[in-house]
């Protein structure tokens, strides 16, 4: 009797998902069908734990709460590349778009 395993998307936490292939270490890659969902493809068990959407949430809190990269990356056990580069991801979403008052709205 086969076993069935409940497999739910990390990122939108929903589960219309399908199997999607393998990696070449021969892990299985699932789909994500959820029209909101911020990210397609996704493993369960990442062999790179720079990859789980846990860390990069911390990588996020911590520098939010003042930590440094060189802290972040020890703390975290991630190379000091990706705590840089989800920093620099992030960074958009946070900048504050300026607006540009014109001579008319100055009035």
């Amino acid at each position: 009797m086969p076993v069935k395993i409940l497999v739910k998307c990390p990122y939108c936490n929903t589960t219309e998902i399908s199997k999607n292939g393998s990696t070449p270490q021969g892990k299985q890659r699932y789909r994500c069908y959820n029209p909101k969902c911020t990210r397609r493809s996704f493993i369960i068990d990442y062999t790179n734990i720079g990859y789980l959407p846990k860390i990069k949430e911390k990588i996020v809190s911590m520098s939010m709460n003042g930590s440094g990269v060189r802290d972040t990356s020890r703390v975290l056990s991630v190379s000091l590349g990706l705590v840089i580069n989800e920093l620099k991801k992030k960074s958009g979403q946070y900048k504050k778009s300026k607006s540009k008052k014109t001579h008319k709205q100055i009035k």
